[in-house]
């Protein structure tokens, strides 16, 4: 698999991985805050895996669909659009993802983002514990936040990080405890977590450990438990998560295409953020090190069919998101001339 020009950095994959790909019609793309690149997996027309990466700083969430791709960076929302026309290819790419336009929000640590119904982009504001939207005028203008929360403050105050929407709104959010002073998450990293709908503020399951990815599915509720290292479920009628399989790392990104779950892993830290939690016996009870990449795992089985690893300079991932439909993503970064000649003309 061609891999970036960075020495330090290998990418390997599962033996079957690229027939998968093409058998489901779609391609990958997944950020990492920790070096600030987006990544896009395809295929070749040779069928072997094809690479891309971009660099963006601390890029984290992504949205959309496969015409237009929302992405946070440090300070920035982008809007990426496809300039191809349907059934056009360009240099053997079936999109060719462009940087429309950047909202200057200042650094609000965004991390998870939807499309909404007016096409702009709601996003978790974690800084502010809040839900928000790009504004014309200012940082960003709030949606919504927590009823725990008693005012708008740059404090990180739980840790609202994940989002899952319905029909381009918002329907439920996790965060990692019910704090409301600064910074006071970090106290209830073990089992102080929730899961919170939206749209009636009601929490709908407690006691979770560092929940992340919430993403609305198959008429199920699924989320990543980081703290145990467990996927699974929320039973509507229980409020009780349910365990479907343990993924060997720190888990954050969630995507979906047919009977599968793509799952992101992270190394873990050595630090106060990732240390202490149950992950770590986990872990040593299968007698396993924590991972970098993608998990795919059958939703019908629980067995982790297919796996991307990431090893050397990359060791966390945030977000993943499957592009349905498309077989050969370029996304165009800003660094390099190529940006110079993509030009189009609206028709």
């Amino acid at each position: 698999m061609p891999s970036p020009p960075n020495p330090s950095f290998e990418i390997l994959t599962s033996r079957n991985f690229a027939s998968w790909l093409i058998s489901q019609h779609a391609s990958i793309t997944f950020t990492t805050y920790q070096v600030g690149k987006v990544f896009m997996i395809g295929i070749n027309p040779d069928g072997k895996i094809h690479l891309t990466e971009r660099t963006f700083p601390r890029c984290m969430g992504l949205g959309g669909d496969t015409q237009t791709i929302w992405m946070s960076s440090r300070f920035q929302v982008w809007r990426f659009e496809n300039s191809l026309q349907p059934g056009q290819v360009y240099n053997h790419y079936d999109r060719v993802y462009l940087p429309q336009m950047a909202y200057t929000t200042g650094d609000l640590d965004i991390h998870d983002i939807i499309m909404g119904k007016d096409k702009k982009p709601v996003f978790v504001n974690t800084l502010f514990s809040c839900l928000a939207t790009v504004s014309e005028t200012h940082s960003f203008r709030p949606l919504w936040k927590p009823p725990f929360i008693s005012q708008l403050a740059p404090e990180d105050r739980c840790h609202l990080n994940g989002m899952a929407g319905i029909d381009g709104e918002p329907a439920y959010v996790t965060a990692v405890s019910k704090s409301d002073v600064s910074d006071g998450w970090r106290d209830q990293r073990k089992n102080g977590g929730i899961l919170m709908d939206v749209r009636n503020n009601e929490i709908v399951c407690e006691g979770l450990s560092m929940p992340h990815s919430p993403r609305w599915y198959k008429d199920r509720l699924w989320l990543l438990e980081a703290g145990s290292g467990f996927f699974g479920y929320v039973d509507q009628k229980t409020g009780k998560f349910e365990q479907v399989c343990f993924c060997p790392g720190f888990l954050r990104g969630l995507t979906f295409i047919g009977d599968y779950a793509l799952i992101g892993l992270s190394s873990i830290r050595e630090n106060r953020t990732f240390s202490g939690l149950d992950l770590d016996e986990n872990l040593k009870s299968r007698n396993v090190n924590a991972r970098c990449g993608i998990q795919i795992v059958n939703l019908n089985t629980g067995a982790a069919e297919h796996w991307i690893r990431m090893e050397g300079m990359v060791q966390e991932l945030y977000d993943v998101k499957i592009l349905h439909e498309v077989r050969r993503p370029l996304l165009i970064g800003t660094q390099k001339d190529e940006i110079n000649k993509m030009v189009s003309i609206e028709t």
